[in-house]
């Protein structure tokens, strides 16, 4: 097993890799990936250092914690933070989200997972008003102290969301999109986490794929994936989607995005070991529906920090390309 640098997640005390596993391609939503293959993926991630896993209860309504749940079950040298989230399963009403819910949907999350206590659980992107809530945070403490869960975070869409939690002192972390082609938590969100002692966890780290440099106009994409049926944010919201970008805005980005690549990485390890070395950063979650993608993700915790002629040719892209299309929106 690979040792790979940790680091603490926020307010949880605890440490974790720099790279995780994002688990929502093994419930649904990227097309089929089979209990052997799930396991396998899990397994390589595992050996490639990897100590945290992030999870949804409505990935694949509940498969992808189970699955989890049923892995480390088999795999009890396996060290792993499992972070899971809560809420998207419900109709998306703030009166949704109370105590008794929480409580229903951390008993099914437990279930799901085998466990008594949950490590972290996450707010799953609620409606807005939810992050402004006493209530909701009560609840939170509530179940903290019932021993439900260990510590409770937000999963939020815009950086606006971020700050509302950030300011809160219960929160122990916040997953946000951050990517080459999203940069606007580094203006206000990273710094506010990093003072208040808040972890970030960086999700859609490859743009949905669009920075792997594996695509072309011509692919296509598993009716039952997401970068077909929500392409134009049809079934949630936009910005999950390769990043909320034009498909070909974001293909011309990543053919430049390429020209970045140091000798010995992919341009996917590119994109996150740019994400790991922003101050502030946790741990970065992408996903991987196979062991050699696992591997490749894990092994970016290894490479050399990118120099700052690199760091500053991705912001210029950014402006060049993307800024005015994404900035306004998240």
């Amino acid at each position: 097993m690979i040792s790979m640098e940790q680091r603490v997640v926020g307010r949880t005390g605890q440490e974790v890799s720099v790279v995780g596993l994002g688990t929502w391609q093994l419930g649904a939503d990227w097309g089929e990936v089979t209990e052997t293959d799930a396991f396998a993926v899990l397994d390589a991630a595992v050996e490639s250092g990897v100590t945290f896993f992030d999870t949804a209860d409505v990935y694949g309504d509940g498969r992808s914690e189970q699955l989890i749940g049923r892995y480390l079950k088999e795999r009890a040298d396996a060290r792993v933070f499992v972070a899971t989230k809560m809420g998207r399963r419900a109709e998306q009403l703030p009166e949704n989200y109370v105590l008794d819910n929480f409580r229903a949907w951390n008993d099914r999350s437990r279930s799901n997972l085998g466990v008594d206590t949950l490590d972290l659980v996450q707010l799953h992107c609620p409606p807005t008003s939810v992050y402004a809530s006493d209530a909701v945070y009560d609840a939170l403490d509530t179940l903290v102290a019932e021993k439900r869960i260990a510590a409770y975070a937000v999963s939020v869409e815009t950086c606006a969301e971020a700050l509302t939690a950030i300011a809160r002192p219960g929160v122990a972390s916040v997953q946000i999109i951050l990517n080459p082609f999203r940069l606007k938590p580094l203006e206000e969100v990273l710094p506010a986490a990093r003072a208040a002692g808040v972890g970030i966890i960086a999700r859609v780290p490859l743009a949905s794929g669009l920075l792997t440099g594996k695509y072309t106009k011509d692919t296509v994409f598993a009716a039952n994936d997401h970068r077909t049926y929500n392409r134009h944010g049809e079934a949630f919201d936009q910005g999950e989607t390769f990043s909320g970008i034009d498909y070909e805005t974001g293909l011309a980005a990543a053919a430049e995005f390429a020209g970045l690549v140091p000798e010995g990485a992919t341009q996917a390890q590119t994109a996150l070991r740019w994400i790991i070395q922003q101050p502030g950063v946790t741990t970065v979650i992408p996903g991987a529906r196979s062991v050699e993608q696992a591997r490749g993700n894990g092994a970016a915790a290894a490479l050399p920090p990118l120099p700052q002629a690199t760091l500053d040719a991705v912001r210029e892209l950014y402006d060049r390309r993307l800024r005015a299309s994404v900035h306004h929106r998240w």
